[in-house]
């Protein structure tokens, strides 16, 4: 359903309601109205036939009289007079019969519905003590008026009420259904302008729009500006790549050529050995490029479940000891009783550690010996701590150790062991700092503990 049609539809949609309600009300007070009206004409009609009886002797009505019951409301009254003793006396000669038995009452005058020839009529009897010719006693007036009458009366209005609301009704519903166009318009030109552009031009929206959609444009002049740092990361990591992965790739291919040239099998071997070392390091390097990006735009927390990052860290280490031990540096596991548990993805908590024990490794100098692993709850967090006493890192440097290809001292490492832990810890919301006053390079990842009970 389109905006247009839908504000269309909220904005008159109640209106008609409103208006079969106030049509409903207006037929009902015409109903009450009409009853009211004739009714009154009948009484009035009733009286002054009794007048005219009494005044004439039982003769013919006045010309006053028969003009009210020629020219009454909606159409001509009909009469009929007994005298006390149930004789005729003047009017039409047969009453009307009532529909139900009359009810009985004190007062002088009773009205109910009755059928003249077939018809449905309105009736009104009126009992009147007078003298008529020598005889006195209570005289009885009947009138009536054809119920069609009144039943016209009341069709009439409500066809007036029913024309008057359709008009009304309809004229709404044409500025509306115009006044929203001419309200959309803004909108409408909005998307056009927006339509209009490249898939290239990224640049802010600036068209005025009013009040209610500037936090749209305002939205959307944002969602711009994430794709815009999106896409230059994106190029920033494909030059990036390309240029880390060329020296890997151009070393191959030439030790595959030295391979070609070997003076004898020994020598081929021996460049053999130093190509599978050479596609070992550009294989490693190509994982950890796409283990970056998989950290960056993984799924994040949705899809994370409830780990110990304890059991995870104390398996990692143990599995890196004897890469540890073979360079001559000692490793020292400390972690609290009980798990440590956060919501996460263990594959990608495992690297992250491996590639910060393989950093302080690579990076840590000949004066390495010693590198300590701390894990502890501080109230909702869990920490990880990883200590070495290597030569450390200044504090200019770093920005260039967390960048993508950043070292602060040249070495063999691919440059991706930092970045990479803090993405996977940013992609569980935690912080990773870096402390270098010590004698070595602290590093300190911080993760919400779990917060559900009972997990496991």
């Amino acid at each position: 359903m389109s905006l247009r049609l839908r504000l269309f539809l909220i904005i008159v949609g109640p209106l008609l309601l409103v208006a079969l309600a106030l049509g409903v009300w207006r037929i009902a007070q015409a109903e009450a109205t009409a009853e009211e009206l004739f009714d009154r004409d009948l009484l009035f009609t009733a009286v002054a036939v009794a007048r005219d009886v009494a005044l004439l002797d039982g003769d013919a009505v006045s010309r006053e009289t028969g003009s009210l019951l020629s020219d009454a409301a909606g159409g001509p009254i009909r009469y009929h007079v007994y005298a006390p003793d149930g004789v005729f006396v003047t009017g039409y000669a047969v009453p009307p019969v009532p529909v139900n038995s009359i009810p009985e009452t004190e007062a002088p005058f009773v009205q109910y519905d009755g059928v003249y020839k077939g018809r449905d009529v309105r009736v009104l009897r009126l009992w009147d003590v007078g003298q008529i010719g020598g005889l006195s006693g209570t005289f009885t007036i009947t009138v009536w008026q054809d119920a069609a009458i009144r039943q016209g009366y009341v069709r009439e209005t409500a066809i007036n009420v029913i024309a008057v609301m359709a008009a009304l009704i309809g004229a709404v519903a044409l500025c509306v259904w115009f006044g929203v166009k001419l309200g959309l318009k803004p909108l409408l030109d909005l998307e056009d302008a927006i339509s209009r552009r490249s898939p290239d031009d990224l640049t802010p929206i600036r068209r005025r729009v009013p009040p209610e959609a500037e936090g749209l444009v305002t939205q959307l002049n944002s969602l711009i500006g994430q794709i815009q740092v999106t896409m230059a990361a994106q190029t920033d990591f494909i030059s990036n790549a390309a240029h880390q992965l060329r020296n890997p790739l151009a070393g191959i291919r030439a030790l595959g050529d030295s391979i070609m040239t070997a003076g004898s099998l020994t020598a081929a071997k021996a460049r053999a050995g130093d190509l599978i070392e050479a596609a070992g390091q550009a294989s490693d390097l190509a994982n950890r490029l796409l283990t970056l990006e998989r950290m960056r735009a993984g799924p994040g927390g949705e899809a994370f479940e409830a780990v110990d990052l304890a059991a995870i860290t104390v398996q990692t280490a143990q599995g890196f000891v004897d890469q540890a031990e073979a360079a001559g540096v000692a490793i020292e596991i400390a972690r609290p009783e009980g798990p440590c548990l956060i919501e996460g993805d263990p594959v990608m908590l495992r690297e992250a550690i491996l590639n910060l024990m393989a950093n302080a490794l690579g990076h840590g100098g000949p004066g390495l010996t010693q590198l300590s692993v701390v894990l502890e709850r501080i109230g909702g967090t869990v920490r990880l701590v990883l200590e070495d006493d290597g030569r450390g890192l200044d504090e200019k440097d770093i920005d260039r150790a967390l960048a993508r290809f950043g070292q602060a001292q040249p070495g063999r490492g691919s440059g991706l062991g930092l970045p990479i832990a803090e993405a996977v810890v940013a992609q569980h919301g935690g912080s990773l700092t870096l402390d270098t006053k010590g004698p070595g390079l602290r590093v300190t990842l911080d993760f919400p503990a779990l917060a559900r009970v009972g997990a496991v």
